[in-house]
Formats: C-alpha cells, structure tokens, sequence
C-alpha cells in the first residue's frame, strides 16, 4: 500500500513545468539515463481529413514514434475496416450478429473484468456456475444430490478450446486406466467423421492422437454408428459424435452409438460436439436423444457464441461427473482463502461473454428460445422451398431435423457451364457471403453451398437473397463458354489474391501428410 505522506510533491520547474523530485538511478544496463522531452505542440489543427495523418499511409509494421489525435485514430481504422463485409449478410457464418441494447450494455460495462480474477470478481465466477449448471440441466445431466458427482464444466473462449479439453479429458482418463493397469499408453486413438470440423483435427494434432475417421460418402454425409463402433480398438479414447454437422446441419445418431457400445459391452465413452447444435435440438426437436440420458455419453460442448446468441467469444464444456475430469487437468486458484478450480486451456478472458450468456438465459428463459429456434427453422425451411423450385437439390432434412440452414447445391442433370463456387463469387459482389464448399472426402468431389439461418435473418431478407440467386443464375446462364471459362479463371485468381497465395503456390499447409486438406483437398467450412 501506499501512504499519502511518503508521496514527494513535484517542484515547479522553469516556465511553468514541473521537476520530478530525485529518484535512486536504475542498475539496469540502458536505464541509467532517461531523457523525458516535453511535449511537442499538436499536428491535429483542422477537420480529420484535412490534417496531414489523413495524406499518410496508417502504421503497418513498426509502431510511429508520436502519437495521433484520438478523432484520427479512431476515424483511420474505422474507414479501413469498412473494407470489412456486413456480418449480417455474412451467411457463412453460425455466430451471432444480433444481441439486445441491454445486452452490449452488460458487456460493455464488464469490459475491464478479467474473468479469472475470482476474489476480485466473485459475481462473475458465480453467474458461470449459474450457466453451467442450467446447461448440465439442459442436457439431462443426472442429478445425484452428493457434490462431489454432480456435473462439471467451465467457459471457453468457444467451442474450439472446449473440444480441446474434452478430447484432453478422454485421453488423460484413458491414459491412467492403462497405466493403472500395467499396459501401453503410447498410442491413443479418437474416432470421428471425416466431416468434422478443424477443431478436431487440431486437437488430435496438437494432443498427438491417432484420428480414426468414418468417411462420408455421395449420399451419406453423418457417421455410421456401426462403422464408427467397428473402429473401436483397446487404444480408443472415445467416439466424436456431432449434433450439427458444419456442411449440412444434420444430427448424428447418438443414441444408436450408445446403443452399439452397450450392447457389445464396449468400455468407450461418447463426447458430443453440439457446438452448433446444443442450443437448437433441445428446443426444436426435444424428443431426440443425443445428451447425458444416454449412459455413453460423458462430455457435451457448445458454442455459447453461436444459437446460444452471443457475441463471439464464448463456449462451454460440460462432463457428466468429475469422474470424467482427471484431476491432473485441475488447477486451483485461490479464492478468499480457498481454492477454486480451473481447467481451461486460456487463463485471462474478458467477463462480458459470460455475463452475456447468463442474460440470454433468464432474459429469454426455455419458451424464448423456442420461439425463436423455431422461428429460424420455419425460415430455412422456406428457403428450401425457393431453392428447390428454382432447380437446386437441398442436402440438409430441415423441419426440426436438423440445424436451421440450407444446404444444397445444382442438379448434375441440368448441365449448366458454371458450378456452385462461381454462384457464390455472383452472390459476393452483390455483398452476400454464401460460401461454396467441396463436401468431405469419399463424397466424389461433391460441390454444394450453404446458407446459415440467423436470429437477424428474416423472412424479409431471404427473400432478398433468393432474388439475388435468381439474378446471380441468370447472369451466369447468359454467359457464353468462353466468358464462364474467363469468369472461373478470375475466380481462382481472385481468391489467390484475397488470401496471400502466388499464383501457382501450393501453400504449405497442403504439401504435409497430417491434415485431411492435405491429403484428400477437404474444405473446412466457417463456423
């Protein structure tokens, strides 16, 4: 602490300055002789683009040696970033572009919090108890009245960091009961689908496990259960079941997974990614068993930041028991003289998303988000209708069975002279972002394209985008061969360029042996 009276009062110095009273000198090499300038007078004398930063290129690689007004600083970066699409026609995307004004209040007054610092902020740490227990609740989650088996989970920065701690949680708990039993550990093993998302292969990278993959194929895009089930080896930490697939919002069978492992009486756990998903099938389709009623199932993740309508930067990570939880993976803060555990791979982070979660949750309450899930579903499923009448072939169930998006693609019967990534590159000058994909390897190289159905994306605005497809093919019809030839051309080139690539360059991350991408040419699709 400290005390007022041992506080020096600065001398005033010559024309009005101030003197600092004598300091020790520094023993530190290059700190022995400090020279403080004073202030230089104010460039900034004129409107904004009349002043000389606004003839100057912005700072790119080395910090400026002055400062600038805090008007051009602010109008310099906000102009450069309107460079940036409308997240709002971003239909890539599965995060959320649409929080309530009370909401970005809550968040913006927590900007300053630093979540980990418990005993600074214990209200905090006690509204992600609040979360996570109602998401356990959510997901059926047993409950037994005895702490020390009740379920447990933490806050993640989102769904990628908390897939890395359940996988990192099944290969620790596999680990200790081959050890404890006197046998190898060395080469772990996860199964998974081929079209998982690139999380999960960068867990089983970064973790050093062996994927184990259920390819997709032409007409199969979800996991077959008794596939995945006869992949199941002794050195196999778990199955990777998904609620939500990325390409085509479809569920995978959870239960007939579970169903398999029991009857065969396979000691395998299940970890469901219901990143997408988790905040969908509990309120659209109820009925579906996917979560904690299921025996098999230990771990649940999800993105708090996707249907779980918050800004990005939030996901959650629930086990069924701290059973689930090797205590290795346990760090414990202290907190008013007691210990309180963590177990995420990040230490600081921002409040504000959590505290944004939790107003979700008593703000809309279980009927609020029905009626919105429901909503969503009732327009995607209007837009497979459009689609479909306009020739398409829509890939993804739709009516409650899936994620509220639509998935589809052209008919390789009508035989046009362009495919779906040039119907994207149409679509994107109009400033929609609808992606085109190459489906997941054993699909044949199937093409299709996708559009994420949002809270902000009404009924109103999909029928915008279906007028701009209607355009976007009637603009690509009316092209003769050698002009859609010349178009796909300036559509690699194009993308080459948006991304850094020299024409001709194969980078880097495709000349390795490790990644799907690298050896079948899978696309990741943005979540």
């Amino acid at each position: 602490m400290v005390h007022l009276a041992s506080v020096s009062s600065p001398k005033e110095g010559p024309k009005g300055g101030f003197k600092l009273p004598n300091r020790r000198k520094s023993t530190v090499p290059g700190l022995e002789h400090i020279a403080l300038e004073a202030p230089e007078e104010d460039e900034y004398s004129t409107s904004i683009y009349g002043s000389s930063f606004a003839a100057q290129d912005l700072p790119s690689h080395e910090m400026p040696e002055k400062e600038m007004p805090k008007e051009i600083a602010y109008r310099m970066i906000k102009d450069e970033l309107s460079l940036d699409g409308n997240p709002m026609l971003n239909l890539a995307s599965f995060v959320t572009t649409y929080m309530e004004d009370e909401a970005e209040k809550l968040m913006q007054e927590a900007l300053a919090k630093n979540f980990i610092d418990y005993e600074e902020y214990p209200q905090s740490a006690e509204i992600q108890n609040r979360c996570v227990s109602m998401i356990a609740r959510l997901y059926h989650c047993p409950e037994t009245g005895d702490e020390s088996t009740n379920p447990i989970g933490t806050s993640c920065i989102g769904s990628s960091e908390a897939i890395m701690l359940g996988t990192l949680a099944m290969k620790k708990r596999w680990q200790n009961k081959r050890k404890a039993a006197g046998k190898p550990y060395d080469k772990p093993n996860i199964i998974m689908n081929s079209a998982v998302q690139v999380c999960w292969e960068k867990a089983a990278r970064y973790f050093d496990i062996e994927e184990k993959y259920v390819y997709c194929t032409d007409e199969r895009y979800v996991i077959d259960p008794e596939e995945a089930v006869n992949l199941v080896d002794e050195n196999t930490i778990g199955i990777c079941a998904i609620i939500g697939l990325t390409y085509t919002g479809e569920y995978e069978d959870v239960q007939e997974i579970d169903r398999l492992l029991r009857e065969r009486n396979i000691d395998c756990p299940i970890h469901v990614d219901a990143a997408s998903g988790g905040f969908v099938a509990p309120f659209v389709n109820p009925n579906l068993k996917w979560d904690f009623q299921l025996e098999k199932v230990v771990s649940i993740n999800v993105s708090g930041h996707k249907y779980g309508l918050v800004y990005p930067g939030v996901g959650w990570v629930v086990w069924r028991s701290p059973d689930f939880l090797p205590k290795e993976l346990i760090f414990n803060i202290n907190y008013l003289g007691a210990d309180q555990a963590s177990f995420t791979l990040n230490f600081s982070k921002g409040a504000s998303h959590v505290i944004a979660q939790y107003y979700q949750m008593i703000r809309l309450g279980k009927r609020g988000y029905r009626s919105i899930m429901l909503n969503l579903t009732r327009t995607a499923d209007y837009l497979s209708q459009q689609l479909e009448a306009l020739g398409f072939i829509i890939m993804s169930p739709g009516h409650g069975r899936s994620l509220p998006l639509v998935a589809f693609r052209i008919d390789p019967d009508d035989q046009y002279g362009f495919d779906e990534f040039a119907i994207a590159h149409q679509l994107r000058e109009r400033g929609w972002v609808v992606p085109a994909y190459t489906m997941a390897p054993h699909s044949d190289k199937l093409k299709m394209m996708r559009v994420v159905v949002r809270e902000d994306f009404s009924k109103q605005r999909c029928d915008s985008l279906v007028t701009d497809i209607k355009m976007a093919l009637s603009t690509l019809t009316e092209m003769d061969k050698a002009s859609v030839e010349r178009f796909n051309k300036h559509i690699q080139e194009h993308t080459r360029a948006r991304h850094g690539h020299k024409k001709g360059k194969v980078h880097e991350s495709m000349q390795d042996n490790h990644s799907l991408q690298a050896t079948s040419g899978k696309s990741h699709p943005i979540c």
